[in-house]
């Protein structure tokens, strides 16, 4: 058995092994010939007499780690008293950053994410939409529209770092916009999400059968009122659907974000898309370079908070489409 304990420690040091009766904690100081000596740390000696012992096994010496192994026998007795429980850490949406991490909070990168995406969807959704309408019902067909189209599909495989150095040049260094404002962030990613929300809405418009706007023709509408009365409310659903599913790609970016400053460190909630700001993604980046182990879990929650808006929105895409989706 002391051969195994050894084992486990690192660069052949022994790790620290705790016994705990009830409430009473007591360290191994030594095994020889079957015999174990304890050093009492919490409670009392005869509580470990006939008493079901469970062993905790602590990898890293004591000297190698900042909480002594008192400390940790007392955090074991505190929880065998019932002091200390696993409760849910509904602290993390109600504070906001801090150096520390038992106090820090996700709360000013939510509403970061938040304003960035409201600027993202009233950029890029209407634009995207009008884009298609334009290019699939009301362009012709020539060169200049098959450039266009072609330089569409494209931008949409561009790599999200590429528009953050034309964020960080254009919007930043030409035209002055604040630094690490949720207004540049959703510009940014607006232009990134940009060709996806057009190419899913010509989708969308071409599903729409001929007959639909042969019918609105052929009973006097012009070609806009076709369009706008007609085609368009059949294709909305199909288009929403491409903007939702753009917008959940938006929101877990996080190279742009970063070249244009939104990893600093926000410890006040922004109240408008000119302050400063930083978003999930780049909060989870930035807890995850952390040195200290505390910030890991922290790191960890954030994720299943960012994962759980995304599922909630591609929840809504599939709802929608079962809802409004019609099969011509």
């Amino acid at each position: 058995m002391s051969a195994k304990i050894a084992a486990i420690g690192q660069h052949g040091a022994e790790p620290t092994v705790l016994l705990v009766a009830d409430k009473s904690v007591a360290r191994i100081k030594s095994m020889e010939d079957g015999d174990v000596i304890l050093e009492i740390l919490t409670g009392r000696q005869d509580q470990f007499d006939g008493a079901s012992v469970k062993a905790v096994i602590i990898p890293s010496p004591e000297d190698q780690r900042s909480v002594s192994d008192q400390q940790i026998a007392w955090a074991l007795a505190l929880k065998a008293e019932g002091v200390i429980k696993r409760v849910p850490h509904f602290s993390l949406l109600t504070h906001t950053d801090s150096t520390y991490p038992e106090l820090a909070g996700a709360l000013a990168a939510l509403v970061g994410s938040l304003l960035t995406m409201l600027v993202t969807a009233a950029v890029s959704i209407p634009m995207g939409i009008f884009a298609a309408i334009f290019l699939e019902e009301f362009a012709p067909k020539n060169r200049l529209t098959q450039i266009i189209e072609v330089n569409i599909n494209n931008l949409a495989a561009v790599p999200s770092i590429v528009f953050g150095l034309l964020g960080a040049t254009l919007l930043l260094g030409t035209f002055g916009l604040p630094r690490s404002a949720p207004l540049v962030g959703g510009l940014v990613l607006a232009l990134l999400i940009l060709p996806v929300v057009i190419i899913a809405a010509r989708a969308a418009l071409r599903a729409v059968p001929p007959s639909i706007r042969s019918g609105a023709l052929a009973v006097g509408a012009s070609r806009m009122q076709a369009v706008f009365h007609h085609v368009l409310p059949l294709a909305l659903p199909g288009m929403l659907t491409g903007a939702i599913l753009g917008m959940a790609r938006a929101l877990g970016e996080t190279a742009p974000l970063l070249l244009i400053g939104m990893v600093a460190f926000v410890a006040e909630v922004p109240s408008s898309t000119t302050d400063e700001a930083t978003a999930l993604p780049v909060l989870i980046y930035s807890w995850a370079s952390n040195a200290e182990r505390a910030w890991e879990p922290m790191t960890a929650a954030v994720i299943v908070i960012l994962l759980a808006i995304l599922v909630l929105m591609n929840l809504a895409v599939v709802l929608l489409r079962r809802k409004f989706e019609r099969r011509w």
